[in-house]
């Protein structure tokens, strides 16, 4: 960087106020004429002398620009290249209007007239900015900053006004710094002063530039020495990574330069020793800084308040922030102890997960325990009940469990909706953590179930003050069953969709994972995370259902909230498996969604609510049938509850280079959002209607043929029906099972409950499928790579391929050849015929007692039929 040698002593003092647009000269006259000096290797340069002469001026050179520094008679504007050496300096301490060759062509560009002013200006980059500086204790370093923002056409002021559009910070505090905070003044770095400079020679450069004032804005810890006290190793291993990033110094509490000692009010019972002016405040101090991007007031969030409001809940915020007496801080400590270290040792470990099954009471509840104070310690307010247990009933007691523990979760869900959904929502759009389809996806569906929960209680409570054996519970649950299972199924279906979406956010956005980590220290979120305290509404149904048992359990047959208890936990049941039903609907779409995402060129139809993904089979087709893939493909086969759609593998997805590349993304099957892989594995082939495939044939197993099965198909548009041949490649397949589940969705499809019908049984030599040439061509090469790729993954495990395996169809010469003596007219008069009552006749070919004489193949005129279409004939032999 070029170094500026500050010139201040006609200043005055280094922060007094100074307008860069000051065009006050008191030695000059205002009458004046004008006129403009290139100085130096400006009076050679072609460009400049052209924009100067846009002015209307008059146009004068010199070296040093010294030969017309003494002449009153016009009022001159020297414009020099550099502002530092010698010529600068005499110009400068002359009180000559200066210029650089960028101011000069930014004013001929916005068309205004030559400023005229005592300070050097070189470029119009800070122009309209009005700046205050805090926090510098070097003279010289706010001379140059002085010197450059003047340079640039900016102003300065001593105390913060409603004028100045920023603040100059050297570190993160003061009255200024909170100034700014408060009306929302951007706090600068001093480097962004530095860095504009070396971009003067950028006439198009404004330092307003968003991308450059956010990166140079000042960072909440600058200049800040932070020790951290009392947090696990690794949450204190991640704040040193947080602090570093926002411009912190992590040190010890011994440090003499510390400025800041971060505690852990949740296992720290008493003050740190640390020195006298240091700042000691809560976690939540440093996390809601990090949120907000700014050094927060440390008097809100110090940890000897802390103290003194759990000794005493009328205790005065503005304590001082000294230590009190041996006494008092003995006694500090043992009352933390009390609350941090319960008695029950399994509560010293509690964290909210579903494998807490140890932490249940009697009811199985999860919302009768917390880690953190309890609420009522802290607030000095009585618990809910609090009344001895003792001469209760085990129906009454029972039942205030279930009152405790509906309390607890709607104070949860209270905190989820106030603490973060609304406070999230209400945040100015500049300063939004989430935007509002992100803020949908996590919050949306819960007003829903915190709305029901509310009146739930309302009516639990007014039972519990005027309990009596007779009143029913079962029927408050009852009556809220319907709103029950319209608020559930919604949250717990997409509960893993929003879990991720909610730990994508909290990677990739540092703010949120502030917000998240300050709202985690508060008394109110018990030490837990948000995703911690979501999942509370998956495990609530199955909470109430455990405690009404207890209760149906002891209450009598003849208490008339016996029959109520039965009908609520039917009730509860009933919620609970719609809950599960939608889940499966809903997975099924998501599933749908993937498959149509991993196809390329797939018909969009596919995609329906009223389709079902059934099954799904990899395959290698032995057939040349016309309107399909060529023989030796390697095939995937889709069966849905309507439809089979049948893909071709890409090149790509055995590993090879040859697919193109098709930039695609999605969700993967459960719903994650995450990118899919860069090429769609599957090509659309074609795609069969199940009330097409007119008969599905099986092939019996040979020594040489095994797994091959064929499809008889035929639509409205056809004159003949189609056979398609294939070959499961997959040795872990079950050929018998897919071929039942399909034709129990042809059943399905057709509205009839005979699936056997559909299910043909032939020999391999009936439909001449050989396995000769297995070891030739592409039938071969594909048979042979899927073998090595079982070898190289399980993922796409192919059966083993059989040493032979006979001509496919493609080829084959018909078998029928009393349909070769048919004359042309014959044929057409038997073609309605080949129809689907055709193939029912299957079944009966062997069994028929009037066979026609058929001349042995060796004597009959044969004639070539193609694959793709079986003759009328050809289906009477089948």
């Amino acid at each position: 960087m070029d170094e500026v040698r500050p010139i201040i002593h006609n200043q005055g003092s280094v922060c007094s106020d100074s307008n860069g647009d000051d065009t006050s000269r008191n030695d000059v006259p205002p009458n004046l004429d004008l006129r403009i000096c290139l100085v130096g290797s400006l009076a050679n340069d072609s460009e400049t002398q052209a924009v100067a002469q846009t002015f209307g001026v008059p146009i004068v050179s010199s070296k040093d620009g010294q030969d017309f520094a003494q002449d009153d008679s016009c009022s001159t504007v020297f414009v020099l290249e550099e502002f530092e050496g010698d010529v600068f300096n005499r110009l400068y301490r002359s009180k000559l209007q200066l210029l650089g060759p960028v101011a000069l062509k930014q004013l001929a560009l916005k068309k205004e007239k030559l400023p005229c002013n005592t300070r050097p200006l070189h470029n119009l980059a800070m122009t309209g900015i009005i700046v205050c500086f805090t926090g510098f204790r070097e003279k010289e370093e706010l001379a140059k900053l002085v010197t450059l923002i003047h340079h640039m056409g900016g102003s300065i002021r001593k105390d913060m006004s409603a004028k100045v559009t920023h603040l100059i910070a050297n570190s993160a505090g003061g009255d200024k710094y909170q100034y700014a905070a408060t009306f929302r003044v951007p706090v600068m770095d001093p480097k962004w002063v530095i860095e504009s400079w070396k971009r003067r020679m950028d006439m198009y450069f404004t330092v307003t530039i968003e991308d450059f004032l956010v990166k140079h804005k000042l960072k909440p810890f600058h200049g800040a020495r932070v020790s951290f006290v009392g947090f696990p190793e690794e949450e204190e291993k991640h704040m040193t990574e947080v602090l570093v990033l926002n411009g912190g110094t992590v040190t010890s509490c011994d440090d003499t330069n510390c400025t800041h000692v971060v505690v852990d009010e949740s296992t720290v019972t008493e003050r740190p020793e640390a020195p006298s002016k240091v700042w000691i405040v809560k976690a939540e101090w440093f996390w809601t800084s990090v949120q907000k991007e700014t050094s927060l007031p440390e008097k809100e969030y110090l940890f000897d308040d802390y103290l003194d409001q759990v000794l005493s809940p009328s205790g005065r915020r503005d304590s001082s922030a000294t230590p009190g007496s041996a006494a008092r801080r003995r006694k500090r400590k043992l009352l933390l102890s009390s609350l941090v270290h319960p008695q029950s040792p399994a509560l010293t470990k509690r964290r909210s997960s579903v494998s807490d099954a140890g932490l249940l009471s009697v009811s199985g509840s999860f919302l009768d325990c917390t880690t953190s104070p309890s609420k009522e310690i802290l607030d000095g307010t009585e618990p809910v009940i609090d009344t001895p247990r003792k001469g209760l009933t085990q129906r009454h007691q029972v039942f205030l469990e279930l009152l405790q523990t509906e309390t607890n979760y709607v104070d949860i869900l209270h905190t989820i909706v106030t603490m973060f959904k609304k406070h999230l929502e209400e945040m100015p759009e500049q300063e939004a953590l989430l935007n509002n389809t992100e803020l949908n996806l996590i919050f949306g569906k819960l007003p829903f179930i915190y709305e029901t929960h509310i009146k739930m209680l309302d009516e639990i409570r007014w039972t519990a003050a005027h309990w009596s054996e007779d009143h029913s519970i079962g029927n408050i649950i009852v009556k809220y069953s319907t709103e029950l299972q319209r608020a559930y199924p919604p949250f717990i279906n997409y509960f893993e969709e929003m879990k991720e979406v909610l730990c994508q956010c909290d990677q990739n956005k540092p703010r949120f994972h502030a917000f998240l980590k300050a709202c985690q220290t508060r008394p109110e979120c018990g030490r837990q995370s948000l995703q911690e305290l979501m999942i509370r509404p998956v495990q609530r149904l199955g909470s109430i259902s455990l405690l009404l048992n207890d209760m149906l359990k002891n209450t009598s047959k003849t208490n008339p909230d016996h029959a109520a208890l039965e009908q609520a936990l039917a009730a509860l049941r009933e919620v609970m498996t719609h809950i599960n039903e939608d889940k499966r609907k809903a997975e099924g779409q998501v599933t749908l969604f993937n498959i149509f995402n991993d196809i390329d060129n797939c018909p969009p139809g596919i995609v329906s609510s009223h389709r079902n993904f059934i099954a799904k089979t990899e395959v290698i087709q032995i057939s040349s049938t016309e309107g399909l893939a060529s023989k030796g493909n390697n095939l995937v086969l889709f069966l849905f509850s309507d439809q089979l759609e049948v893909c071709k593998k890409k090149s790509k997805a055995f590993n090879s280079l040859k697919s193109p590349s098709t930039v695609t993304a999605g969700v993967s099957v459960g719903g994650s959002l995450q990118n899919r892989q860069l090429s769609k594995p599957y090509k659309h082939v074609k795609l069969l209607a199940l009330n097409t495939i007119k008969r599905v044939i099986d092939i019996k197993e040979t020594e040489e043929c095994q797994k091959v099965f064929s499809l008889v198909c035929r639509n409205n548009d056809d004159l003949k029906e189609r056979l398609y041949s294939f070959a499961m490649a997959d040795e872990e397949a079950d050929k018998v099972t897919f071929l039942k589940t399909l034709t129990r969705q042809m059943a399905n499809n057709a509205c009839t409950a005979d699936a056997d019908k559909f299910m043909a049984y032939l020999e391999p030599q009936q439909l001449d499928i050989e396995t000769s040439d297995v070891n030739n061509g592409t039938l071969s090469k594909a048979f042979k790579f899927a073998t090595t790729r079982l070898k190289v993954s399980r993922a796409f495990s192919f059966n083993k391929t059989p040493s032979k395996l006979k001509r496919a169809v493609s080829s084959m010469m018909s078998p029928f050849g009393s349909s070769t003596n048919l004359t042309p007219a014959s044929q057409l008069a038997q073609m309605k015929l080949a129809s689907y009552s055709n193939i029912n006749e299957l079944g009966n070919t062997d069994s028929s007692n009037q066979t026609q004489p058929v001349a042995p193949m060796s004597v009959q005129p044969t004639r070539k039929m193609k694959s793709s279409s079986l003759g009328v004939n050809a289906l009477k032999r089948l």
